[in-house]
């Protein structure tokens, strides 16, 4: 265990912190999960800059790399595109 004050302070701060990025993360995955699984069109595209820009945030903070953002961000688009060729 830390025996300095500011060792101890740290590790309070690190497990806010710790718990705050695993909410975000847990619900970017999930709203990325809900457009996957969407049918609709026009809600799927309604969802979309939603999705975008919680995985932005995401990249931001370091939480997930910008390359998986980049992926993901793709496969979404080209996703809800083939959702309207497909009507």
């Amino acid at each position: 265990m830390a025996n300095h004050k500011s060792a101890l302070k740290r590790v309070r701060s690190d497990e806010r912190k710790k718990t705050l990025n695993r909410y975000q993360h847990k619900t970017a995955r999930n709203a990325v999960r809900d457009l996957r699984n969407a049918t609709d069109q026009k809600k799927a595209e309604k969802e979309l800059p939603k999705v975008v820009s919680m995985l932005d945030k995401l990249t931001k903070r370091n939480i997930i790399h910008k390359n998986k953002a980049a992926n993901l961000k793709s496969k979404l688009t080209k996703f809800v595109a083939s959702l309207a060729a497909k009507k």
